[in-house]
């Protein structure tokens, strides 16, 4: 089934989620996470005097270590690319994962390490989602 055809539009945003598994050479897994916003017009912005077409707005990259239990073993997070200066404040609290398992009761176990203003909406989103 497709998508009806839509109604005339214009091209403004571009949000791209990546996300890769890696298997280590001691056993170990690193699920890394990417996520990118991009738009097609140029705008002023207070913290980087502006962000031109095309550039991204947010970007920013999640690596989480897993073992085979699914326990996690390590996490780290980069902010590379933001529109406020505090959203790099955000990745830091990734580390907080570390001893968390994926499985029942993950999301809730992620909202309390980097939910509210203790994390990064989108780091959180990124890590909660995709990985």
């Amino acid at each position: 089934m497709s998508l009806s055809k839509p109604a005339p539009r214009q091209h403004i945003h571009t949000r791209r989620i990546t996300c890769q598994g890696f298997q280590r050479d001691d056993g170990l897994w690193d699920i890394e996470g990417e996520i990118t916003d991009t738009k097609t017009y140029s705008f002023d912005n207070m913290y980087r005097g502006g962000v031109n077409a095309g550039e991204h707005i947010h970007h920013m990259i999640v690596r989480i270590t897993l073992d085979d239990s699914m326990e996690v073993m390590a996490a780290e997070a980069e902010t590379l690319g933001s529109p406020f200066g505090i959203c790099t404040d955000g990745a830091p609290p990734v580390s907080g994962l570390k001893g968390l398992k994926i499985g029942p009761g993950w999301r809730n176990s992620v909202s309390e390490v980097l939910g509210r203003t203790k994390g990064c909406t989108h780091i959180r989103d990124l890590v909660m989602g995709p990985l």
